[in-house]
Formats: C-alpha cells, structure tokens, sequence
C-alpha cells in the first residue's frame, strides 16, 4: 500500500482486500492489521472492532458523497446527459466498490453492521434525484410524478445493471452494461418530455 496513506485508510482498504477474500467471520482483527502494515492494538485504538471497520468502510467508500458532488457540481438541467452522467457515475462507484459489495452480499443478515450503513446511500441518490425530478418538474421540463416514486425506479434500473454482474469479473461497466444505460436514459428520457 502507498505509504502517504493515513493509518486509518491503510486499515480501511485492508478490510477490503481481507474480507473479500475470507469472508467477514473468517478475517481476523490480526490479518488486517498486518494487511494494513500495522499492529492489532493500532487497530483496536482506530475502529474498536471488526464490525466498526466492515461499517467506516462501507460508510467512507460507498457513492453518497460522490453523488451528492455530481449533483451540486456537474449537471447542466439537460434530462438525458444528466440522467446518462448520473447512471455512469453509480456504475463507475459500484464497480469501484465490488469487493465491498459482495462482502454485504455474500454475508448478509449475518453481519454485525447496522441496515442504517447502506441505507444512508441509498436514501442520500434517492433524495436527490426526487429533487431533480421535483426541479425539473417545476421548471416544466417534464411530466412525471410523484417524484419520489421516479426516483426509486431509475435506481432499481441502475441497481439492476450492476448486480448482474456482480459475481463477474468485470472491473468496470462493459459494454453490454453501457448499452443498457444508454438504452435506459433514452427510455426515461423520452418517457417523461411527453
């Protein structure tokens, strides 16, 4: 690992690789401390266990933030190239973060993490494309309502497209996923202009 990366990252990423190879059960606190370079006890004084590791990753590298950057900085109110640029956004963290969502995947109820870690994501996208939607709506640019529901459905087709590939060994969106993407926003995008 870089040695410009702070202890806590270092111990982050390391739960990641660990975890994805043994499963939560079967990584131990003193595998990922020495993944991460450092001493078990260095771990203890940083997250206090293995399930506040599993949840500060989950919560540091999932797409909340990255979305949350997108909306205010990089959309331009154009409904299909805003809709295609969001979809691509969630696709590129999605697959950015396979390894940590096959962990949840693989493993879970049985994990010691709170629903409040993923949801947090989810419910971060979902507020803001109901605002989008909303503005959008209000700006007269679109037919559609309520929002909310809009929202929610053009997540489930995201979503879609990537647990379909989940188990492959894509580390990015292929072409096969890009096509759909492209296919969705036209559909949607023409959906709602009517």
């Amino acid at each position: 690992m870089e040695t410009n990366r702070s202890t806590a990252e270092k111990l982050l990423l390391a739960t990641i690789e660990v975890m994805a190879d043994k499963g939560y059960l079967g990584a131990s606190t003193k595998e990922i401390a020495a993944a991460a370079g450092v001493n078990e006890v260095t771990l203890f004084r940083h997250f206090g266990s293995k399930s506040n590791l599993l949840e500060a990753a989950l919560d540091r590298y999932h797409y909340a933030d990255i979305m949350t950057e997108l909306f205010a900085t990089r959309l331009t109110g154009e409904l299909e190239s805003d809709l295609h640029l969001i979809a691509q956004t969630y696709q590129q963290a999605m697959f950015r973060n396979k390894k940590l969502i096959r962990i949840v995947h693989k493993e879970g109820a049985s994990l010691p993490i709170g629903e409040h870690v993923h949801r947090r994501h989810r419910e971060k996208l979902r507020e803001l494309l109901r605002d989008y939607f909303a503005d959008q709506q209000r700006r007269g640019l679109i037919h559609a309502d309520p929002p909310d529901a809009l929202a929610q459905s053009f997540m489930y087709v995201n979503y879609g497209c990537f647990i379909s590939r989940l188990h492959s060994d894509f580390t990015e969106p292929d072409d096969d996923s890009r096509e759909v993407i492209r296919q969705s926003v036209k559909l949607y995008a023409r959906a709602l202009k009517l």
